[in-house]
């Protein structure tokens, strides 16, 4: 790599940059005091993904920015104390393709054979299904050189058949078989007639632009300035609320706070995931019957307890409401708007904060932010990396004049890494100053910080390129972001064993699974605080709807 780029300086000047931001982003005035001894570190030094944006050290700086605000919760807790607050390069690399580096008993998401080891909550076979799987990808259209994303989330019928397709076709399960037949679907419609149909079937999906592009639509034009995450007010009624006292020997600054998390997939489970680690018990809550990807659960799920709620039923209704008696924090990261029509809003929730007399925190993360003509569309991290220009980006990286989607869903993880953040500051400012607290992360606005911290200069990314395989720079549009992944990983193996020692990750027995478990360790270290899990992973829906989180049978390796 050029003797003149260091990822250590660079994470240290885009932590400098979050934190003159301090006051719009919401962080707390003294935020600046613990960031400025935060200390990087790396044995290596190196630049890890074949990308040409600041990925690692993005997520570094945002990593710091979330032990800074830890350490002051970790003040207020066990009083104010010298701390030394250290973020590992290596291990932010893994945070953010952590999906593709946790095992069940030794197998990993890209082994055929994992599917043994999970509960099937694939419910419509969008995941399973090769064919139905490639309803959520990147294809050309009508006119030669625009592209749209398609995305069939976890339903995947809807958007096949508004494209005139089949919802199934057991007889396709090769890739370019199944690209022969969807890619030419597509290719019958021009960006503005397949947005139309996918506003009419409620569907998400986006045309592929590219930065200046994006920037020029009328959602570019009023997201570019926003900023990239909020903390704000929901009420100002209730007094300030001091953090539980911890019971364990090893101080853990969120023991005793509770959290209610209504996600899926990644970015959001991340938000849950990162309390975990700093002591929070987290109960994460799906409906039954409803859909998620069954491997995400592994790496997501650690450190939580897991449960089924029926939403809609009137007897689910009152068991959700006695968890929210005593939470803390709501995590939300379903489709803008879903749960406020079950009557879960922030400002719902806020009323019942306000005749508890506790407040709450109430953390909402979605793909397009909260403002702008497109703030209540549905997303994913794909969508949020093609109208941003990520996905341009990447293709002109690989050598080619079309967009490409970006290896790994590491999107998802600086987004989940976003919301801890707002959901820290907001226990911080409830301890301090009261109230309800109401955090906002989106996928877009983590995608324009990458922006903002600038790309890598032609001649860093020269260099990436000359160490990438034939394989990985032959990879093109539709090419699914399993396909480009696998690629990545293979050279990240290959070139960078160092990510891959043992020293990184811990095992669990988890009761849930059955078997061992293996997962990335967390990022952040501050000296005389404990951070890690408690307990390990399970499927979704395997404990009870209660705050009892004893005698979970896990145990740590």
């Amino acid at each position: 790599m050029s003797p003149t780029y260091s990822p250590l300086l660079e994470a240290q000047r885009i932590l400098q940059y979050l934190c003159q931001q301090a006051g719009t982003l919401g962080l707390p005035e003294s935020i600046q005091d613990v960031a400025a001894q935060v200390k990087f570190v790396s044995d290596y030094d190196h630049v890890y993904f074949p990308i040409p944006f600041k990925e690692t050290e993005t997520a570094a700086a945002l990593k710091a920015v979330e032990g800074s605000v830890a350490c002051l919760l970790a003040d207020l807790k066990y009083g104010k104390q010298e701390r030394t607050l250290s973020v590992s390069l290596e291990k932010t690399t893994n945070f953010l393709f952590q999906a593709y580096l946790a095992t069940v008993d030794g197998l990993g998401k890209l082994d055929p054979a994992i599917k043994s080891k999970l509960k099937d909550t694939d419910y419509l076979r969008a995941q399973s299904d090769p064919y139905r799987r490639m309803s959520a990808n990147l294809y050309e259209t009508k006119r030669a050189g625009e592209y749209y994303h398609i995305h069939g989330s976890l339903e995947a019928s809807t958007t096949l058949n508004m494209l005139g397709l089949e919802s199934f076709r057991p007889d396709l399960n090769e890739h370019s078989k199944i690209v022969s037949v969807i890619e030419p679907a597509v290719q019958k419609f021009t960006i503005e007639e397949l947005e139309e149909m996918n506003a009419r079937n409620k569907q998400a999906g986006v045309p592929a632009l590219r930065h200046e592009e994006f920037l020029k639509t009328p959602h570019g034009a009023s997201s570019v300035d926003a900023p990239t995450w909020t903390v704000t007010s929901l009420e100002t009624s209730t007094p300030p609320v001091l953090l539980p006292p911890s019971s364990s020997s090893s101080p853990r600054i969120l023991e005793g706070i509770k959290v209610l998390e209504l996600c899926r997939i990644i970015a959001g489970p991340t938000i849950g995931r990162i309390l975990a680690e700093y002591g929070a018990n987290v109960l994460k809550v799906t409906g039954p019957g409803l859909s998620d990807v069954p491997f995400f659960q592994v790496d997501g799920n650690m450190g939580k307890h897991a449960t089924e709620i029926d939403l809609k039923s009137v007897q689910g209704k009152e068991i959700f409401e006695r968890l929210l008696e005593d939470v803390d924090i709501v995590l939300d990261g379903y489709r803008p708007g879903a749960l406020d029509k079950l009557g879960y809003s922030a400002r719902a929730l806020a009323k019942i904060a306000e005749k508890r007399g506790k407040g709450v925190i109430y953390v909402n993360e979605n793909c397009f932010g909260y403002t702008g003509e497109w703030a209540n569309r549905p997303g994913w991290q794909q969508i949020a990396d093609c109208v941003s220009g990520l996905a341009w980006a990447q293709g002109r990286f690989m050598g080619v004049e079309e967009p490409t989607v970006p290896p790994f869903p590491i999107s998802d993880y600086g987004t989940g890494c976003i919301g801890a953040i707002a959901a820290l500051t907001g226990l911080y400012n409830r301890a301090t100053k009261g109230g309800s607290w109401h955090g906002k992360a989106s996928l877009l606005q983590y995608d324009l910080l990458l922006f903002k911290a600038g790309q890598y200069s032609e001649e860093v990314q020269d260099q990436l390129r000359a160490q990438c395989s034939t394989a990985f720079l032959s990879m093109r549009h539709n090419h699914s972001v399993d396909d480009i992944s696998r690629s990545a990983l293979a050279m990240l193996q290959k070139d960078h064993p160092e990510l891959f020692q043992d020293s990184n990750f811990e095992t669990w027995y988890s009761k849930g699974y059955g078997a061992n478990v293996r997962v990335v360790k967390p990022v952040v270290d501050i000296s005389g605080i404990g951070i890690g899990f408690q307990r390990g992973s399970r499927p979704n829906g395997t404990d009870k709807a209660s705050w009892d989180f004893s005698n979970d049978g896990d145990s740590r390796r």
